[in-house]
């Protein structure tokens, strides 16, 4: 059964009730998002699971949690060490005991884990797949209390996955050696065949699949035609994410030295990564981008997979990805804090033919090619659409979304389609007629007439096809060809020479039109109007100095304790702090993202920031102690208490404090509102007002403007620019 056919938990079950207490307590977050809570509550009751969910949907949670709430330590299979770290880091940060098995540590230091893990001291263990199935590890699991397997980016067990590893194969030990033990599987993307394998592999024929929405609303999907990728590149870099974090793909190691190399001398803070480089290079790359603000990374898709920074704010494709999950998979490490982001890209005739002919000169067997082959099609099918990019990228992964999402270029920019068959009738009849065997150069120098010699010397020049596409430039029969390679009419050979396929004949014979995108034969805007990327920022005008105050404290915070500033505070809690200006412990407490522990470590520090902000004057900040032994001692006794499976109270520490409920159908009234006003403002519904100040609203009820005042997060120019509508929606809701 899938999981939004499950019944909801009733508020009165125990479980239920332990769990949202260590989700605000230790996460600090109010309640559960999309099939999260089902997915706890399935997994805490020792069943499997399958877990479908897109990168920064929360996928950790739902076995960190579980392992918390169940008896003995959760393992999590994990492909990368610093994944590992990173979510270690982050756990320790939160007062949860958690560790990892790696080649990174000596070897007292493993067997210090090794103990630990075997007398009940860990609530998490991260470990990679090689190192679990070694024999000692296998007998060490036997002997301790494990409460739950979870083996995270599953789509690694399958040759169907983009990214399979052959050592998850050997993962099929977990159900035949630890039967009764739960086991869920996480992935960000994975096709029918691979759920298959993934369901064999681990014995989860059975489990339920619980599958979250694909779509990330805060990603702004762009493709442009590439003319001078580079350039292009930095004036999108300048122009829209100066300062911000993140990633460039290239298809090679040269491009990707050269991309970052180019990128350093226009003076920005870049650098490659790929598998030829050291491990030294690699591992320094990594942390830079890690603990640093505003570094971007060159790289082939060898990296990111291990990333679980929350603020790169962009994710840039200099060449073609070779399928649609590997996109979505790669666009999705940006903005996983749920802040505007950005996923650019810029293609050519020459990827289209690179990425084909690279297709077929695989050795793999033919129904893999012909797997790939389709995935290939829907993704150039995605860069030449001429509607929605999102409402593509949802369809493929088995979604539909009702109405274009407006956050895409073609929604921002709707380009034109037209009947071009007649063109695409000369640019293959040229192929045909020279031989199936030339490249887009010749041909189109034959629909242009032109006299080359080369032209000359094959006799070219007295094809009936030759000069019959004068009446148009080079640019635009460079655009036609190229979309019929995309479409499949053309095909690429070993040598780039481009021959028709037998699509084709139906278009030749008339018997078919063909409608291609005008706008890909036209120049694009080189940037976004300001108005679009004024409404993209992450935080509004009049809260920008504070939210980079705060961002500049938890850098010099983060470099004290040797941890990624995210691993203190995301983006996205730095931002609710400074729309909602908090002035003591109990305000501050109710931001989400901040937990019990989190508010002891660094809220003094925070809120001396904001006072600072109000005064007008940078507040000197004292550096408190770091995360200290009698905090872990306090949520350790927490986590022991909640992990009893009696229904007694919980303790009266963990207790919210008393204050009125958010009236919802108040709240489902200010969604709505602010979901038009994001359409009419051409503003991101986070820019409108946020899901803080929504709250708020829900809980104050406001009827008039001057009780507008005080709210958190409105400012006098958001009442003024949509006070009278809030109010509306308001009174609309409680006056009946």
């Amino acid at each position: 059964m899938l999981a939004w056919m499950t019944a909801p938990v009733a508020p009165t079950h125990p479980t239920h009730s332990r769990a949202l207490h260590l989700l605000s307590t230790i996460w600090g977050y109010p309640a559960f998002r999309g099939v999260q809570e089902s997915i706890v509550e399935q997994v805490v009751g020792g069943g499997n699971a399958l877990v479908l969910m897109p990168t920064g949907g929360g996928k950790s949670l739902c076995y960190q949690l579980p392992s918390l709430l169940r008896e003995g330590v959760g393992i999590v299979v994990s492909p990368l060490i610093a994944l590992m770290k990173d979510q270690v880091d982050t756990l320790r940060q939160l007062g949860v005991r958690a560790a990892f098995l790696n080649s990174t540590l000596s070897g007292p230091e493993a067997f210090r884990v090794e103990q630990q893990m075997q007398s009940g001291e860990l609530d998490l263990l991260y470990v990679a797949p090689e190192r679990l199935l070694l024999p000692r590890m296998l007998e060490l699991l036997s002997g301790a209390p494990i409460a739950l397997f979870a083996v995270d980016e599953a789509h690694c067990v399958s040759q169907w996955g983009h990214d399979f590893r052959p050592e998850y194969q050997g993962l099929s030990i977990l159900p035949e050696r630890f039967a009764n033990i739960p086991r869920v599987a996480l992935t960000a993307t994975a096709d029918d065949r691979t759920r298959a394998d993934i369901k064999s592999v681990l014995h989860l024929w059975d489990a339920p699949e619980f599958i979250s929405s694909f779509d990330r609303p805060n990603i702004q999907y762009r493709v442009a035609l590439k003319e001078s990728p580079k350039s292009q590149l930095l004036d999108f870099i300048r122009t829209e994410h100066a300062s911000d974090a993140g990633i460039v793909y290239c298809m090679s190691r040269k491009s990707v030295e050269e991309t970052a190399k180019w990128l350093a001398a226009q003076g920005l803070d870049a650098l490659p990564y790929h598998a030829g480089l050291s491990p030294q290079q690699r591992s320094e790359t990594q942390e830079r981008f890690l603990n640093e603000e505003g570094v971007i990374v060159a790289a082939t898709v060898a990296f990111g997979m291990g990333i679980d920074k929350p603020n790169v704010r962009f994710v840039a494709h200099l060449d073609l990805p070779k399928s649609m999950e590997g996109y979505y998979q790669e666009t999705g490490r940006a903005g996983r804090d749920g802040l505007p982001s950005t996923a650019w890209m810029v293609y050519g005739l020459q990827d289209v033919v690179n990425v084909r002919r690279m297709l077929a000169q695989s050795d793999a067997p033919e129904d893999v090619k012909r797997a790939e082959a389709g995935k290939l099609d829907a993704l150039l099918t995605y860069c030449e659409t001429a509607s929605c990019r999102r409402q593509v990228i949802l369809a493929y992964f088995g979604e539909t979304l009702a109405e274009p999402c407006g956050n895409c270029d073609t929604c921002l920019n709707p380009p034109q389609s037209r009947d071009l068959t007649r063109e695409a009738q000369m640019a293959l009849s040229a192929a045909v007629r020279t031989g199936n065997r030339f490249g887009s150069v010749h041909l189109t120098d034959v629909l242009l007439g032109k006299q080359t010699e080369k032209v000359l010397a094959l006799g070219h020049h007295q094809l009936p096809t030759f000069g019959v596409g004068a009446s148009h430039d080079e640019k635009m029969w460079r655009s036609v060809i190229r979309q019929l390679i995309s479409l499949g009419y053309l095909n690429a050979d070993d040598h780039f020479g481009l021959s028709a396929t037998p699509k084709a004949r139906a278009l030749l014979r008339g018997e078919t039109r063909l409608m291609l995108r005008e706008d890909t034969l036209l120049p694009r805007e080189k940037t976004l109007k300001k108005r679009d990327r004024a409404g993209r920022a992450p935080v509004s005008d009049q809260d920008a100095p504070l939210f980079g105050a705060l961002r500049a404290w938890r850098l010099e915070r983060a470099r004290a304790l040797a941890v990624p500033p995210y691993v203190i505070f995301t983006d996205a809690t730095l931002k609710l702090i400074a729309e909602l200006r908090p002035s003591s412990h109990a305000t501050l407490g109710t931001v989400s993202g901040i937990g019990q522990r989190k508010l002891a470590d660094y809220g003094d520090e925070v809120l001396q920031v904001v006072r600072g902000y109000a005064s007008g004057a940078p507040a000197a900040i004292r550096p408190g102690p770091g995360p200290d032994e009698a905090g872990a001692r306090h949520n350790n006794a927490v986590l022991e208490r909640l992990k009893h499976k009696s229904a007694a109270p919980v303790p009266a520490l963990l207790d919210p404090p008393e204050h009125a409920e958010p009236n919802s159908e108040v709240e489902e009234a200010l969604r709505e509102l602010r979901r038009e006003l994001s359409r009419e403002s051409g503003h991101s519904a986070f820019v409108v007002y946020p899901n803080a100040t929504m709250t708020a609203l829900a809980t104050r009820q406001p009827r008039t403007l001057d009780e507008l005042r005080g709210v958190p997060g409105l400012g006098e120019k958001r009442i003024v620019a949509y006070g009278e509508r809030i109010l509306d929606a308001i009174n609309t809701v409680l006056d009946g």
